[in-house]
């Protein structure tokens, strides 16, 4: 072989090495979104057990957050080229308490009054291995004891749960390769509709890739009125979806207006604009900075995480405001308003669309409404394939019993 052949095959070998297959079609990439699923929806079940009477929501936040820690601590730990696999939290653990809807995660200094009976609590929360993103949000009633049912879940948030809960399931249905992001946003509003509740007009479901948690591709859970658009609300681009694509799929609903109001309580959570880059003047928001693209270059992260709290609060304003980090505010509902969201992330794979994270509905959450005719045949689809699903995992595992 000539010199120049042989460095022809040495660039062609390079070449190979660089081309990493980064979506579903790589069976090493759908084992970590799976595996980050299963610890998302392991810390969402373990906060649901300590959202009790007293508990206070940063011992919430930092319990789910040291959830994902330690089960992402376990896993790859074989390094890839020099290199350890990262991984961790890919969205602060929030918890959002009744009329506040979502993005709450408290500063150790600014702790709100602990949780009590009745309080209306959405857990939203987010874990990735190297790179590959599971998320979930969940809704529950805050009872007397764990192991007790709340007492007196109200009709109309036993509906909006309902509601939302559904919504959630047939978006999730929706999303498969071929189909518009229109025709979810079509469903979400049939099933508002039918149950009298209005979905949230800000929130938003994305498509997720390789450390991107907000990608481009989105679905909104209602089309903008003309009024909507003059009040700067804008129209989600027509998108179809593909497979091997992964998404989030999220659904807020509220017995309100669903309008989102801006509240009291500091905004907390960030993320980095990587497009964005600006001279900083103050010393702290360098200090800020240097912290996010050393620890938080890519993904939403929370001020709890920085060691030095105070420099952190005194830095972020000036970051914001040169576009370096975009806020996610805690979004509120008019007071009184009940409102319910439930979050989960799917896979368009080969075999269909599989939903991998989110937990149950719980079963205290009851509606007088029916759905109407089509969202109840698709419900009715939904559930035969799971209890499908399950009869055929108990045989399996009915079968290696037996064989042991």
């Amino acid at each position: 072989m000539s010199d120049d052949e042989s460095d022809v095959s040495s660039v062609e070998v390079e070449e190979e090495e660089e081309e990493e297959v980064t979506d579903l079609s790589n069976s090493d990439v759908c084992t970590k979104y799976q595996e980050a699923a299963k610890i998302v929806n392991l810390a969402l079940t373990g906060l649901v057990s300590q959202c009790i009477p007293g508990a206070k929501i940063i011992d919430l936040c930092q319990f789910g957050t040291t959830v994902i820690e330690v089960q992402t601590s376990k896993l790859y730990n074989k390094k890839v080229k020099g290199a350890p696999i990262e991984k961790g939290v890919a969205f602060p653990v929030c918890i959002s308490v009744n009329d506040v809807i979502c993005n709450h995660s408290p500063l150790a200094s600014e702790e709100l009054p602990p949780l009590a009976e009745g309080d209306i609590v959405k857990i939203d929360l987010g874990c990735h291995i190297d790179g590959y993103i599971a998320v979930a949000a969940h809704t529950i009633v805050v009872s007397s004891t764990p192991d007790s049912p709340p007492e007196n879940v109200d009709d109309e948030m036993g509906n909006v749960a309902v509601a939302a809960y559904n919504a959630m399931l047939v978006a999730a249905d929706g999303i498969k390769a071929g189909a518009s992001n229109e025709e979810v946003t079509a469903s979400v509003e049939r099933v508002a509709k039918s149950y009298g509740v209005n979905p949230l007009a800000t929130v938003r479901m994305h498509q997720m890739k390789r450390f991107v948690i907000d990608g481009v591709k989105e679905v909104a859970l209602k089309e903008p009125t003309a009024d909507d658009i003059e009040a700067g609300e804008e129209k989600v681009p027509e998108c179809t979806f593909e497979q091997a694509e992964v998404y989030a799929v999220d659904v807020a609903m509220s017995t309100g207006d669903g309008k989102v109001r801006p509240g009291d309580l500091r905004t907390t959570v960030f993320k980095r604009n990587v497009e964005a880059n600006y001279r900083l003047k103050m010393k702290a928001s360098r200090y800020v900075l240097s912290e996010v693209d050393k620890k938080f270059p890519t993904l939403p992260f929370t001020l709890r995480h920085f060691d030095d709290e105070r420099q952190a609060k005194m830095g972020i304003t000036e970051c914001v405001s040169h576009g370096l980090l975009t806020p996610y505010p805690s979004l509120h509902e008019k007071s009184g308003s009940k409102v319910a969201h439930f979050k989960c992330t799917v896979l368009l794979l080969p075999s269909g669309t599989t939903r991998v994270s989110g937990i149950e509905m719980p079963s205290y959450f009851k509606s007088e409404t029916a759905p109407d005719e089509e969202t109840a045949k698709i419900l009715t689809a939904i559930a035969e394939k799971a209890a499908k699903k399950a009869k055929k995992k108990a045989a399996k595992k009915k079968k290696k019993k037996a064989s042991s």
